[in-house]
């Protein structure tokens, strides 16, 4: 990272500085000209200059060392957390939580409301200590329908630490990502895809109507395996339009997912599948990467796995012999009857607590967690993705990742479950292609993770490329340094970063960012909403929350969508056994040290258990791990 010591204060940048960088003389005066003439109307106000040079000044193909240049000039003086991004006031309005306060903010908060911006924190602790009226609110935002209504929202027992949500309630997520919610319609585009290699190919689109039809097909031909309900069906495949069909195929027919990624090696795919005690598996033959071919179904054999089906991938020229009992994918569609196939599948109705999906951490140590994901977990995937990254109808979300993290299943119930896009390139995202992909499917919300980012910036995979669609990145996955995020920012004309990190055991985020509040680089602003976070102290309990510092982060233990469960490990025993208790009810314990910093915002410090005592002074991994445990 750059450091403001290495930069001069916007005032004494002269023409010469700025064709120091590159740039040439006649572009230099120009961009000195308009830099004057900011400094000389917003001088005294270093945000409010930041935000017309970001706004007005810089541009995509100008050096990214001016745009250094720049920001630190801009914030030489200014301190801790300087706002690289600041809400509009009536962009802000527009936002799904700003629709909502404008219309019951009185109602909600009282008399104090003033408006979204002002009042988002208001209503952050709202969300805390009005729980069971809060998240009514979101489920009937969010159009999500059951078949049986749950008899309350939250009911608190001794035996749940974590409470026990939506009892009484049926209803199937796959399904909701599936209807009519709001105002959608079956021609509405749902997937936009393309395959790495067809950059020049127009992207191909599915709708609505499309996607239901190829999953109730699956879902027919699930059923042709003889399964009993609930058994576990694995999927270990790149994240492509055939992983994202069986994935709601397997939901909506009453099983349960495993989630395998699909870079395992056959011991890591062994464990997951005795863990789980999967029944099947779909898989492909192998997978195209940068022109290579790397074998995947002969992993999942190695692995001893139960039945198999095999998807041919697209460049596969003959098909493979396949083990004995194991099913090609043409044989497996070919089992439902041709006058089955038009006809609509009924979703399983599940209970709240019944298992979608298996998902584990990373197991870095040892044997790794098993997490179960309820019914209940994608709504509140798909609540992090209204509330913090506004995702609605019209927008268009890429997120590279696949089905074997966390943010596979989270990126298919924070678009479907809220009527938006889902965009997914089969392929890396480290090259060009990734990046033209951006530009094509017109991507509105691209996240990241920031190694990822870290590549293109190094690389400069991403240069000519029109990103100016996106309305907002969002990060997660490990701590992103400022200058990843500032480059990201600048690449789509100063759209802001979102950072979020959460668990897989949580189903979301537990910290973010906001479109209603200022957004500091690599930095988030917020509680997730419904969320209460505590920084736990040297004499182990809970720091105030209005004073700066820094510890083990610990979580208000009534979390909508969090796990209660571990099919191996003892839940109580991870994560509440030792915790403090904060109002009569005992912590969560999450294992991330996070800093409260002057500025108001949090920082990411890595994990707890990953810290090391150097000369006395306890020093932090970097990575924060969301994607991956």
């Amino acid at each position: 990272m750059a450091h403001h010591q290495d930069y001069k204060p916007l005032h004494s940048i002269t023409v010469e500085n700025i064709q120091a960088l590159g740039i040439s003389s006649d572009a230099a005066a120009q961009l000195h000209l308009k830099l004057t003439e900011i400094v000389a109307t917003y001088g005294a106000d270093a945000t409010k200059t930041w935000q017309h040079i970001s706004q007005h000044l810089l541009t995509p193909d100008i050096p990214f060392s001016f745009h250094q240049m720049m920001y630190y000039g801009c914030y030489i003086n200014f301190g801790p957390d300087p706002p690289a991004w600041l809400p509009d006031p009536e962009a802000a309005k527009l936002t799904n939580i700003g629709k909502l306060l404008e219309r019951r903010g009185k109602e909600l908060l009282g008399s104090s409301y003033k408006d979204p911006i002002s009042s988002f924190s208001d209503f952050q602790e709202f969300s805390v200590s009005n729980l069971e009226f809060y998240w009514k609110i979101i489920l009937e935002e969010m159009n999500i329908s059951f078949s049986v209504s749950p008899e309350c929202i939250l009911r608190e027992t001794p035996l749940h630490p974590g409470g026990q949500w939506l009892p009484g309630a049926r209803f199937n997520p796959a399904e909701n990502c599936l209807s009519l919610i709001g105002n959608r319609s079956l021609s509405d585009v749902v997937v936009i895809t393309r395959d790495d290699g067809d950059d020049e190919a127009p992207v191909t689109k599915l709708t609505l109507e499309e996607l239901r039809s190829a999953v109730w097909r699956v879902a027919y031909a699930i059923d042709t395996l003889g399964l009993k309900k609930g058994s576990a069906i694995a999927i270990d495949m790149p994240m492509d339009v055939n992983s994202v069909v069986i994935y709601l195929a397997v939901v909506i027919a009453g099983y349960m997912v495993v989630s395998i990624a699909d870079s395992f090696a056959p011991n890591e795919i062994s464990t997951r599948l005795v863990i789980s005690k999967a029944k099947a598996i779909f898989t492909q033959d192998f997978i195209s990467r940068g022109g290579k071919k790397l074998p995947l179904y002969s992993k999942v054999i190695d692995a001893q796995s139960p039945i198999a089906i095999v998807i041919p991938n697209r460049s596969s020229t003959s098909s493979i012999k396949l083990r004995d009992g194991d099913i090609s994918w043409h044989e497996f569609l070919e089992r439902v009857d041709e006058s089955n196939r038009k006809f609509e599948y009924i979703g399983v109705e599940l209970p709240a607590e019944a298992f979608t999906n298996i998902l584990f951490s990373s197991g870095t140590t040892g044997e790794p967690k098993a997490i179960p994901w309820t019914t209940t977990t994608p709504l509140k995937a798909a609540a992090d993705g209204w509330s913090h990254l506004n995702i609605g109808k019209g927008d268009v979300v890429a997120w590279p990742t696949n089905l074997g993290w966390m943010m596979g299943p989270f990126l298919i119930y924070c678009t479907l479950l809220n009527g938006a896009t889902m965009a997914l390139h089969n392929g890396s995202p480290l090259g060009s292609g990734f990046a033209k992909f951006v530009q094509d499917a017109k991507v509105t919300m691209l996240g990241v993770v920031p190694s990822i980012v870290r590549t293109w910036k190094s690389t400069n995979c991403t240069a000519g490329y029109d990103w100016s669609a996106i309305c907002r990145f969002a990060s997660t996955g490990e701590a992103s340094g400022v200058d990843e995020s500032l480059w990201l920012m600048g690449k789509a004309h100063y759209k802001p970063v979102i950072e979020i990190c959460g668990g897989t055991e949580i189903g979301g985020g537990f910290i973010a960012g906001s479109l209603l509040q200022p957004q500091s680089l690599s930095a988030f602003s917020t509680a997730a909403m419904g969320c209460s976070l505590f920084i736990i102290g040297e004499d182990g309990s809970p720091r105030p929350s209005d004073v700066p510092g820094i510890g083990e982060l610990a979580l208000g233990p009534l979390l909508l969508g969090a796990s209660s469960t571990l099919l191996n490990a003892d839940h109580y025993g991870v994560y509440f056994k030792g915790m403090p208790v904060w109002n009569g009810k005992v912590l969560r314990r999450h294992g991330d040290v996070f800093e409260h910093t002057s500025g108001g915002y949090y920082r990411a410090h890595g994990r707890a258990d990953d810290t090391m005592n150097l000369g006395g002074v306890k020093v932090y991994s970097l990575p924060c791990k969301f994607c991956r445990d």
